[in-house]
């Protein structure tokens, strides 16, 4: 059987858990026309770039399908029926990803503090290691008296 990848956002207005019943719903498609849910990542509630329907936020769900073709038609047949899917993408892969997606990747990094600091600056970057460049003095700026050990 092929391999698929579908994503698909939930209106706002219902809950993760009501988000979660739906996804289980489509995994129920997908099983009851002989396919299998081989992964299935809840995102969790995200801005949207552009206003769907009058929502600015959706709930994000990935799977990951081995699963017929009549399935996944299926199974978008039922998002389209569905008044609570804002949109959906499915595509066919050579091969389904092992372990969580980037963008639970991301999600993980971040919440452990990994990347950028509070300040927009990166923490693992050390200023000390390049050479302080000398500068000459602006037109109009004062020189200021040297600093012990300080070179010029």
């Amino acid at each position: 059987m092929p391999f698929y990848e579908c994503v698909f956002i939930a209106r706002q207005d219902i809950s993760a858990t009501q988000a979660e019943q739906l996804s289980d719903s489509m995994a129920a498609i997908i099983a009851e026309h002989g396919g299998k849910v081989a992964k299935k990542e809840y995102w969790g509630l995200k801005n949207l770039a552009f206003r769907i329907n009058k929502n600015r936020k959706g709930h994000y769900t990935l799977f990951n399908l081995d699963a017929p073709p009549a399935a996944v038609q299926e199974m978008e047949r039922n998002m389209r029926i569905n008044e609570d899917v804002l949109r959906y993408l499915t595509i066919r892969v050579d091969e389904l990803e092992e372990g969580p997606s980037a963008m639970l990747q991301s999600r993980h990094r971040d919440r452990e503090g990994g990347g950028r600091e509070r300040d927009g600056r990166f923490r693992d970057r050390d200023r000390d290691d390049r050479p302080r460049r000398d500068r000459p003095p602006f037109e109009g700026e004062r020189e200021r008296p040297a600093v012990e050990g300080e070179v010029r």
